[in-house]
């Protein structure tokens, strides 16, 4: 294990691990007889488990007793500050800078224990994503890696603009300084509300929140600086609206055609489906969330579904995104399993779940040359469990072991004492 500076976690380690049953996130059937050895937190070499690692006695080696070996996962549509309405969303919203930083860095923590080795944070209150990503990534408090966003772009009154995790504009300079504004603060991409929600009292999901010129001046200024830019956004219309103007990826996609479905694949603009917040009902009792957005939320949900198929019949990439906290304790599971099995139930393919909580969102961040698969060069980001996820997605129900940079963060079993 590398040396981690005094009273610091450590942030890579090195190990031999065996004994397992590899998913790698590239051949679509696991491999059996392999060994994995990890140097300073990176899969160095993927050898025969019967042969010489070459780390020398001293390097652990961790008998992970047959167990399925796969990626950590990647969720594309996180919010470690989470502020739905009701007393749960006004109890996160009276936290003070403090006590934010606390919240938001307890949530990271509990999301890497899930199985979420990396996350990409799609609207974060005060800047706080910032600071807690170079924590992380300095070792003060364990997550997993951050891309994010930073506060979202909204118009007056749009999606999202009671909260401060969003930032209002009106007119195309007005939404340009907003992407430059994040950017400089350190943003991995843009999010940006393109029309109404479910979170939204006085709004419905089709109401339109941008002009043309507006999100145009979103995305060139975001693409000039070397960002993608994803939306939230319902209704066919605006989403093909955007589409055509060089939208990289539409988050919820409540009421898609088949026509503006086949737009996005022609254009390779991704879908992360957050199927599960259509279908929430025990998370929003748990927090108090008002009947009005109960109502809205549930009776969405057929008609996502339905969107969800279109995307699917059209080749749509699809990537894994919870919106819910990823841990939170869900119908026997957790939310971020929860979303993987109502994709597979909704017709994707269990090889293609796979590939959309790993493979297909590296791509996606452009990380896939460090995260996403379990191949030399790769951080050795991964978790086990005992049955076969390339056989039934509900395998992760029973996720008992993580690693993430080499550095074992969760072993239910002790394999690594």
């Amino acid at each position: 294990m590398s040396a981690a500076a005094p009273g610091r976690l450590p942030t890579t380690a090195s190990a031999v691990l065996a004994n397992l049953r590899l998913v790698d996130g590239v051949q679509p059937a696991p491999q059996e007889g392999l060994a994995l050895v990890v140097v300073d937190g990176v899969i160095a070499d993927v050898v025969p488990d019967a042969g010489p690692s070459g780390l020398g006695d001293a390097t652990p080696r961790i008998d992970l007793g047959g167990a399925y070996v796969m990626p950590g996962l990647i969720n594309m549509h996180t919010h470690f500050s989470l502020s739905l309405p009701g007393p749960g969303g006004d109890a996160v919203n009276a936290l003070n800078p403090h006590e934010l930083a606390l919240h938001m860095a307890d949530t990271a923590r509990r999301t890497l224990m899930s199985g979420v080795t990396t996350v990409r944070c799609v609207a974060e209150k005060g800047g706080a994503d910032f600071a807690l990503r170079a924590a992380i990534d300095e070792g003060k408090v364990p997550g997993p890696r951050i891309f994010t966003a930073g506060r979202a772009l909204c118009c007056t009154g749009g999606h999202g603009h009671d909260s401060d995790d969003t930032i209002e504009c009106d007119g195309p300079d007005d939404f340009a300084r907003g992407v430059r504004s994040q950017v400089k603060r350190g943003a991995d991409l843009i999010k940006v509300m393109i029309s109404g929600g479910i979170a939204g009292e006085h709004e419905g999901i089709s109401t339109p929140q941008l002009t043309d010129a507006e999100l145009a001046s979103v995305i060139e200024v975001a693409h000039a600086w070397g960002r993608k830019v994803t939306a939230h956004a319902g209704p066919a219309p605006i989403i093909a609206r955007a589409v055509e103007l060089g939208l990289d990826c539409v988050e919820h996609g409540y009421e898609l055609t088949p026509e503006v479905a086949r737009l996005m694949a022609e254009r390779g603009t991704a879908l992360v489906p957050t199927l599960v917040v259509t279908r929430a009902q025990a998370f929003f009792d748990d927090l108090g969330v008002p009947a009005w957005m109960q109502q809205r939320s549930l009776g969405a949900g057929p008609r996502h579904l339905e969107s969800y198929a279109f995307a699917l019949e059209a080749g749509v990439e699809i990537l894994l995104g919870s919106d819910m906290p990823p841990y939170w304790g869900f119908e026997g599971t957790t939310a971020v399993v929860r979303e993987l099995e109502h994709m597979r139930d909704g017709g994707l393919a269990v090889s293609a779940v796979i590939a959309a909580a790993t493979s297909a969102p590296a791509r996606w961040l452009d990380a896939d040359d460090r995260v996403g698969t379990l191949r030399p060069g790769r951080f050795a980001d991964l978790i086990a469990m005992p049955a076969d996820p390339t056989a039934d997605t509900s395998a992760l129900r029973e996720l008992d072991f993580v690693m993430k940079g080499g550095v074992v963060v969760r072993d239910d079993l002790g394999r690594a004492r």
